[in-house]
């Protein structure tokens, strides 16, 4: 039986109806590894369904209410904000993390980590964040690269990619602020925001602020990404 991944969902509001949704190519990504995915929606019994996965991966989506990491609101534009996400993924976060099972963030899943291991955001960067001088959140193609990342040599990042430098692409404005504690940052974009994050140690804890998804069919460094989480997760069933 292969790895089985479970993949948390986003959350919109079709005439006040509430629908839980994933893209694509997160499924295609787990898939084309090697993992089975199981999709979490944003309702509470969710959460048992971790005794059936072998790791968790926290896709992207919309913004954080600012009162789950216990701050004021700024005052920016928010995007796609839901309690409910929010609340849902900060349990299974912890169930996640209660049974050591290997964890990869993605984009929001990167801040999802930071916000549930006490951490804090920063609400909005083109207006917090002065002289930045990258455009976090791209219009281009998913699929293209748009600006430099720096990876630090010594992280576990590092030898997952086999590389301190490379290009990603980039649809946030939202990032993490303050880094919980225990944790490390792994990479950084020119301008200081936090790019990436890992918990030091043997399991896979990991974060990044771009969509490595996007990227499996033609760059070397997200391949490596999903395959190390999936191997990581094959890993665990194993065990």
């Amino acid at each position: 039986m292969k790895a089985k991944i479970g993949l948390t969902m986003s959350r919109e509001y079709d005439g006040g109806y509430p629908r839980d949704f994933l893209r694509h190519t997160y499924a295609e990504a787990v898939i084309k590894f090697g993992g089975i995915p199981v999709l979490l929606p944003n309702v509470e019994t969710s959460v048992p369904l971790l005794e059936y996965c072998d790791g968790l991966l926290l896709t992207g989506g919309g913004d954080f209410d600012p009162a789950c990491f216990k701050k004021d609101d700024q005052g920016t534009e928010w995007g796609g904000v839901s309690p409910d996400r929010d609340r849902v993924e900060m349990l299974l976060i912890a169930e996640a993390n209660r049974r050591q099972l290997p964890i990869f963030g993605i984009c929001r899943g990167l801040q999802a980590l930071a916000v549930s291991f006490g951490g804090t955001l920063i609400q909005d960067i083109p207006s917090s964040v002065a002289g930045s001088s990258f455009k976090h959140s791209q219009s281009q193609a998913r699929r293209q690269v748009t600006h430099p990342v720096a990876v630090q040599a010594d992280s576990r990042l590092a030898n997952i990619l086999g590389r301190v430098d490379l290009e990603v692409n980039s649809f946030h404005h939202q990032a993490v602020a303050d880094v919980p504690a225990g944790w490390r940052v792994s990479a950084q974009a020119p301008d200081g925001i936090v790019e990436a994050m890992e918990y030091p140690g043997n399991r896979f804890l990991l974060g990044v602020q771009w969509h490595p998804e996007d990227l499996v069919g033609d760059e070397e460094s997200a391949q490596r990404l999903f395959r190390h989480f999936i191997a990581s997760c094959e890993q665990y069933r194993r065990e």
